[in-house]
């Protein structure tokens, strides 16, 4: 007599089951207006720092540049986390891509919005 062996489907969700990406550069920014700069209080798109929002509907892949507010910023680790893990748990994003770029380099003057340089002390 032999044994069957069944196998029951794997009920988590695969990268070929979600959603395809339609998430303007936009609406992704907005989202990452949650991550907040903690030496600040302020979230970084706000302050400047995301550079480049680039959605690729085709793959999927979310290429995210941005500056921190110095090269030697201890929480650079902590907001690039933050940015990756909000990025990549948004509908249709099945990978994100965080670069740190230094060029041009990060001018709260010319950088940040209104709000970010009132907030700053910035006229």
């Amino acid at each position: 007599m032999s044994e069957e062996t069944q196998t029951q489907a794997d009920p988590s969700p695969t990268l070929q089951d979600s959603p395809p990406l339609s998430l303007t550069s936009e609406e992704i920014r907005e989202a990452i207006k949650e991550v907040i700069d903690p030496e600040i209080g302020m979230n970084i798109v706000d302050l400047g720092l995301i550079y480049d929002v680039l959605p690729n509907t085709e793959t999927g892949i979310v290429d995210v540049n941005m500056t921190l507010t110095s090269p030697g910023c201890p929480a650079g680790p902590e907001i690039t986390s933050a940015v990756w893990m909000t990025v990549k748990r948004l509908p249709g994003v099945k990978d994100c891509e965080v670069k740190l770029v230094w060029s041009p380099r990060w001018d709260p003057q010319v950088h940040a919005s209104e709000e970010a340089r009132l907030y700053l002390g910035i006229w």
